[in-house]
């Protein structure tokens, strides 16, 4: 939220006051009234949510959209289009992992998502700007839902149902951008809903995680993925670290340049001549 007043405004925690007199801004400790500013009436002005739409989220959420009408009109297009491990394996439906972040059945299931995706994704496409915004949601979800896939075949009881269970919802990709904006912007205040108290987004995101690992262990999860929420924040966090110069991408380039340069080193061999001065008896 921007809070700005007339002759003041407010950035990053700190008041700033412009007198008439041409003198440079000076900090203020509070928007109390001072004489040295301009005695016209103030107005403050509030700005609600991340500002105007950008691209790439609006391009995300139509998509979401048009398909819940979809499959609202068609309700059978979820058992195609949702994840089914069982499926993907058996049946080699190899699409579902890709097209389920888009499927949604519920009203409020959509509503939060796309919410999460407005309120989350214009600050990530600001700073990223719209194809990493894209690729990322799409790599981040892709990627839930292969882990998804990968944990229904774990030899533990809580992963039997998740083979049989259809997933649906944009979820994995909205806790891969819950991280990827708890990484970028550590300290902005996050808010549980209901709950109205502000959590700094890095613990916002930590219990967020702590609450979708401790789920998943139990025997009943509600309806509720856990799996790909995990999936889409271990995805995340691998996607944002290997991209890092020196990160996880420039490490596995790094080694594999020294094994080529290796590789190549043995090609070559040298042989010194027996007499120095000899340019018949010296090999190369």
């Amino acid at each position: 939220m921007v809070v700005s007043a007339f002759g003041r405004t407010e950035q990053g925690g700190q008041v700033s006051r412009r007198t008439d007199r041409g003198e440079p801004p000076v900090l203020a400790a509070s928007l109390w009234y001072d004489p040295g500013v301009s005695r016209h009436y103030s107005t403050v002005q509030y700005s609600l949510g991340p500002g105007p739409m950008t691209p790439g989220v609006k391009a995300l959420l139509i998509t979401n959209l048009a398909v819940y009408v979809l499959v609202f009109v068609a309700p059978r297009l979820t058992i195609y289009l949702g994840l089914t491990p069982g499926a993907v394996i058996e049946s080699l439906w190899i699409w579902q992992p890709l097209t389920y972040m888009f499927v949604h059945r519920d009203l409020l299931h959509i509503l939060f998502n796309m919410l999460a995706l407005w309120m989350i994704g214009i600050d990530l496409e600001r700073t990223w700007g719209t194809t990493k915004l894209v690729k990322y949601c799409l790599v981040t979800g892709a990627g839930a839902g292969l882990i998804t896939v990968l944990v229904s075949l774990l030899p533990m009881t809580f992963a039997g149902p998740v083979y049989y269970s259809v997933t649906i919802g944009f979820s994995g990709a909205v806790y891969g951008l819950l991280l990827a904006f708890a990484l970028y912007y550590p300290n902005r205040p996050m808010m549980f809903f209901p709950v109205p108290i502000p959590v700094p987004a890095k613990y916002f995101v930590l219990i967020l995680g702590a609450i979708a690992f401790f789920s998943s262990l139990g025997a009943s999860s509600n309806g509720v993925a856990h799996a790909t929420h995990l999936g889409g924040l271990l995805v995340g966090w691998v996607y944002l670290m290997g991209s890092r110069p020196g990160g996880l991408v420039g490490e596995i380039k790094y080694r594999w340049t020294r094994f080529r340069m290796a590789q190549a080193r043995k090609r070559f061999e040298v042989v010194q001549g027996r007499r120095p001065g000899g340019w018949n008896d010296r090999v190369h």
